[in-house]
């Protein structure tokens, strides 16, 4: 196929692609129109937990889609009840709301902060989120988020999210008044360079708003569903938070989201919240598929070991080359370099023959990792091999 016969031009220009065109996957390797193999470590952005057209997504599509796929959020339907007991028993939530996106479900959190508000503490609407957050592209949830820029971008902005230093106790402790409903992050800034939120400051975040009465949202959409190396990344630290929302991974590729709460934090009246495809037993028959998969015997502990041979690997390449480090958690991490030359590197990685290598620079200096969590030993090893050729050449 010939990239230039492609009428690219039909689609809305929102962002700068290549010129490429990928046609099929399978696992962690993906192929373009012109035939060209690319192993994937940004699969979708962490979407897809179980790499491309993974055999249990795709059967429950096929299976599910024989049945039934939107009888209406109006009624029940048996694969969103399955997977809310799923999430609910693995987790420490009482109900589940699902969505589409996990911006959605970030919205559906706010929503729910602010009535529990209304209804429990005065009409108290702000909720502390963090600088460098990222928690959507909504109106409300590019208002939450601390992305530099995003303040004017579409102007004004959703009145009510203070800003805090992730790690900065003190910082939280500043911005609580009368109007503060809630404190809302996520356990590793993903979009922020891969981030984490300290274990000792989680637990003193949560003693705090359990001390002033607040509730403590945990933003889970890139974090949860196995990436950090345990299903939910809060369980790292041993808190219990009253919402927690989830996305990407939830649904291995398919658009799928949740919002879970605790009991005591579910306020809505009917009519409150919907969506005319959530919940839709097409999305949920899937999910209870990756469920399953990333729950089965032995999977997590080959996350934790993968997560520990990509950060081994990477500390070594920094060695090598003088730059400061990685970190992260699970299979969720980022090198970071002694100079501004990540999104050089991303190119020239794609641009690698006969096989390219797909990367993410979040930040000018900094490489960030998300592979399928059964990604293989020996895609792990090719990965670091493919890197370690492209910042050579990169820097020769």
């Amino acid at each position: 196929m010939d990239f230039s016969q492609l009428n690219v031009n039909a689609l809305m220009e929102i962002t700068q692609r290549p010129d490429l065109a990928f046609v099929r996957g399978r696992g962690s390797w993906l192929e373009d129109h012109a035939g060209k193999r690319y192993l994937d470590f940004v699969q979708g952005w962490a979407v897809n937990c179980l790499g491309h057209c993974p055999e249990p997504v795709s059967r429950a599509l096929a299976e599910q889609s024989e049945l039934l796929v939107n009888p209406s959020p109006a009624f029940y339907n048996l694969p969103s009840i399955a997977l809310a007991e799923r999430l609910v028993g693995a987790s420490c939530f009482d109900r589940v709301f699902f969505a589409n996106s996990g911006a959605e479900a970030n919205e559906g959190a706010i929503k729910l902060a602010r009535k529990y508000g209304r209804v429990h503490l005065g009409g108290a609407y702000k909720i502390i989120t963090f600088e460098h957050a990222f928690h959507g592209r909504t109106l409300a949830t590019m208002s939450a988020s601390g992305k530099p820029g995003w303040d004017t971008l579409f102007a004004p902005q959703v009145d009510g999210f203070p800003k805090a230093r992730l790690n900065d106790l003190e910082s939280v402790r500043a911005l609580i008044d009368d109007q503060t409903v809630a404190v809302m992050l996520e356990p590793v800034q993903g979009e922020a360079g891969v981030v984490p939120a300290e274990e000792d400051f989680l637990r003193a975040l949560r003693a705090l708003t359990h001390e002033r009465g607040l509730l403590l949202i945990v933003d889970e959409v890139q974090t949860g569903m196995g990436r950090t190396g345990a299903l939910f990344g809060y369980q790292l630290s041993g808190i219990e938070p009253d919402i927690m929302t989830l996305g990407k991974g939830i649904g291995a590729g398919v658009p799928l989201a949740a919002l879970l709460a605790r009991e005591a934090a579910c306020c809505f009246s009917h009519g409150d919240q919907g969506g005319t495809y959530n919940g839709n037993p097409l999305m949920t028959a899937v999910g209870v598929a990756v469920f399953d998969a990333l729950t089965g015997p032995g999977f997590m502990d080959a996350v934790l070991a993968r997560g520990g041979q990509l950060s081994e690997g990477l500390l070594s390449l920094a060695a090598k080359w003088g730059m400061p480090g990685e970190r992260g958690r699970g299979l969720l991490r980022a090198l970071i370099l002694d100079r501004d030359d990540a999104p050089a590197i991303v190119e020239r990685a794609r641009a690698m023959a006969p096989e390219g290598l797909l990367l993410n620079a979040p930040r000018p200096n900094l490489l960030r990792f998300m592979p399928s969590l059964n990604v293989t030993e020996q895609e792990v090893a090719r990965m670091l091999e493919m890197l370690d050729e492209a910042v050579a050449e990169q820097r020769r």
